[in-house]
């Protein structure tokens, strides 16, 4: 077996000019450890969990969050690690959370904000109203004023203060020499409230401070749909990105100690145990090991790591330990070669604008020239500047964008309802739009179209005396390819084998009735394996005696994935396959799920240019792909979409995040966006028509500010009604 003893400080350069203790200054180990809990959904799976983590000696309390779908447990001196697999024991999967990431978006100081200003309009409103209701109902001379009074001692301080996240972005926009949205709107509102204060002091019959307060509510509630739709997509990013926990095991003088991944220099040795991910670019010192490069490459064999082996930063140690010298680290490190082509796609995607956007351009001149020549020509015509500022100010109220506001919101926020319940969370203002657009979907292959998990093929042709000595080996041994024979034999009786041991990188050995029994790599056993063009991956069981006999296995499918493709090429888009991995696993997963066109042994740069190409040529591109190979290509293209299982990188260059395992939701996504632009687009045709038949009218005189109000809410209700038709 290799020695895997502590290297001397001597071998450690880094040490000298950085002290142990200076280094994990900033990583001491937290007050609790958090772990999401995907799985979780009644009272009973809280209580399993909690008694499960409880029984574990060290576990001093476990507490479930349901909504949240997390527990946090008080473990002084346990890790995750130590918790994970009690609860993978009872069949719930975790995930370690790191609560510095989280604790950024742990309070929504904006939408509490939005909240609290909604509901201070909407009361100020109520009793707006029943004041308003009196003077309709007769009130005259002295009453009525009175009555107007009391309104706007109750409209101007919450117009002024509910009204801020208008009047504060009005200010910013006119400062900048634009005219945003919120101009009009808050023009609107100051003149509307001005109005009436003006005919309050004038014992005017009319006063308008519930249209003021009226208007201001509804706009709010269309600020805070739009709010809510980003915070849902940033809080699950967040999440998502806390799945990562970026440390590292540095070996040192006094031990072995955790520091964080961006403390690491050139020249640090560190020690990646099996199963764990290569926290930084290192060569090989020490160990032997296989190491998975799938979410790198895409390449499904699992690739011979040895003394003077180069190592990347994301793959991840299979089987056995492994002592690394560091050759570049966070940002140094070969992770940051795709850093200038994602921030290049990103900056190119990031200039389409959405429809409301758009919209609003060409919207805002429009109602400020109507309002103004309004005002004029009533002002030609009477010389009465009173009426003419009434005409302008119901011009203004009627055409306050407030239901093209509600138009884009309200359709998002339905559409993202939909589809989180279906397992997708859109990240981008704009990624509906975009998908509904996609006539070309690109799937890289492990981990997306694939789970990247090997499954053995042909089990049933194995002899059930073999089976046992495959199971009992393969149940030493943490290999992804032991673990697929294990599953594959769930019922199997393990046969007793004296002696196991694994040889990190190469296999498991035993003796099995007097007889030396090994499960590994044909090259470790001594076998000439001459089919190297086959499509899966392999293991070979030798029994002493025997001819040796070849485990195949192939990479099993995601849920969904055959049914995608097919509803895909239904709806008549181009499907494509891109892979890093090896010609004939892309070909054999191609054929099985139906996909023409395909490419294997691209490299990253390779998916990017693809990519970039097909838009070249007018195709709208959906990137579907959840390794670091795929992340320039998911910026580059139109739109695009990760697994929750990605890496961190691949999450953020994404558009959407697909939280569950089954791929049918891209389907559904593509058909929710183009119901959703299509609402959205009916709702631009419904405001368009209510401006056509009101605007007119308050052109011509016959609106007052109030009917003005009133007029503007119905547009609105009937936009949010038409918007949440898509949740059916």
């Amino acid at each position: 077996m290799t020695d895997l003893s502590l290297p001397s400080t001597s071998a450690c350069p880094a040490c000298a000019a950085a002290p142990i203790a200076q280094r994990v200054a900033h990583a001491a180990a937290p007050d609790a450890i958090i772990l999401s809990l995907p799985g979780v959904h009644c009272a009973m799976c809280i209580t399993d969990v909690e008694r499960a983590l409880m029984a574990r000696p060290g576990v001093r309390a476990a507490r479930v969050n349901l909504t949240l779908k997390r527990v946090t447990v008080q473990a002084p001196g346990l890790g995750a690690d130590d918790l994970i697999p009690a609860l993978a024991a009872i069949g719930y999967e975790a995930h370690e959370l790191d609560p510095d990431a989280l604790s950024a978006t742990a309070a929504d100081k904006q939408g509490r904000d939005l909240l609290m200003r909604i509901g201070i309009a909407g009361f100020a409103m109520m009793n707006v109203m029943i004041l308003s209701v009196a003077v309709w109902s007769g009130a005259d001379a002295a009453t009525r004023d009175l009555f107007h009074w009391i309104s706007g001692a109750i409209a101007l301080p919450t117009v002024a203060f509910a009204g801020q996240p208008f009047f504060g972005s009005a200010w910013a926009a006119l400062r900048g020499g634009r005219l945003g949205m919120d101009v009009p709107i808050s023009l609107a509102l100051i003149l509307a409230t001005a109005i009436s204060l003006y005919e309050t002091t004038q014992s005017g019959h009319h006063a308008y401070f519930d249209a003021a307060v009226m208007l201001c509510f509804f706009l709010l509630i269309g600020r805070y749909l739009d709010h809510r739709t980003r915070a849902i997509a940033r809080s699950a990013a967040a999440e998502l990105t806390a799945l990562e926990v970026p440390r590292a095991h540095l070996l040192c003088d006094g031990g072995e100690q955790v520091v964080p991944i961006a403390q690491l220099v050139p020249g640090d040795l560190i020690r990646v145990r099996a199963g764990g991910r290569i926290p930084a670019d290192g060569e090989v010192v020490e160990g032997r090991s296989e190491t998975d490069r799938s979410l790198l490459t895409g390449e499904t064999l699992p690739m011979l790591a040895e003394p003077g082996t180069i190592l990347s930063a994301g793959e991840v140690n299979l089987s056995g330990p492994l002592t690394l010298r560091v050759i570049a680290a966070g940002k140094d490190s070969s992770l940051s070669r795709l850093t200038a082509l994602v921030e290049a796609a990103e900056a190119a995607r990031g200039r389409y604008s959405s429809l409301a956007e758009r919209a609003s351009r060409a919207y805002a001149p429009m109602v400020h020239l109507m309002a103004a020549l309004s005002l004029a020509g009533w002002f030609w015509a009477t010389r009465d500047l009173r009426l003419s500022i009434n005409v302008a100010a119901a011009v203004l109220i009627i055409t306050c964008p407030c239901a093209l506001g509600l138009a884009v919101p309200a359709v998002v926020t339905a559409a993202s309802g939909r589809l989180f319940r279906r397992g997708l969370l859109i990240k981008d203002g704009t990624a509906l739009e975009r998908l509904s657009e996609i006539d070309t979907v690109v799937f890289d292959k492990t981990g997306t179209l694939t789970m990247g998990r090997p499954r053995l093929a042909a089990g049933d042709d194995l002899p059930d005396d073999l089976r046992a000595v495959a199971v009992s080996l393969a149940a030493g041994s943490s290999h992804p390819l032991s673990q697929a024979i294990v599953a594959a034999f769930p019922d199997q009786q393990p046969a007793r084998i004296d002696g196991i041991g694994e040889y990190p990188g190469q296999g498991v050995s035993g003796v099995w009735q007097g007889r030396r029994v090994s499960l590994g790599r044909a090259d470790w056993l001594g076998i000439i394996d001459d089919d190297m063009h086959r499509s899966g991956s392999s293991a070979w069981l030798s029994i002493e005696g025997q001819a040796p006999r070849r485990l195949d296995f192939i990479d099993e499918l995601r849920p969904g994935a055959a049914d995608t493709v097919h509803r895909l090429r239904a709806q008549g888009r181009r499907v494509i396959l891109l892979s890093g991995d090896r010609p004939a696993a892309v070909a054999d997963v191609a054929a099985r799920l139906g996909i023409g066109e395909y490419h294997a042994g691209i490299d990253p740069i390779g998916k990017a240019q693809m990519v970039g190409a097909l838009g070249d040529d007018g195709a709208k591109v959906l990137m579907v792909g959840d390794g670091l190979n795929d992340t320039a290509a998911l910026a580059r293209a139109h739109a695009s979409i990760s697994p929750a299982s990605a890496l961190d990188a691949a999450r953020v260059a994404s558009d959407v995040v697909l939280t569950g395992q089954d791929l049918g939701a891209v389907a559904d996504a593509l058909q929710t966006a183009r119901r959703a632009t299509a609402r959205i687009r009916e709702n631009f045709t419904i405001s368009i028509l209510y401006n056509l038949v009101a605007v007119p009218v308050a052109i011509a005189g016959f609106a007052t500010p109030l009917l003005a109000a009133l007029a503007m809410s119905a547009s609105s209700i009937t936009v949010t009604l038409n918007a949440l038709r898509l949740r059916r």
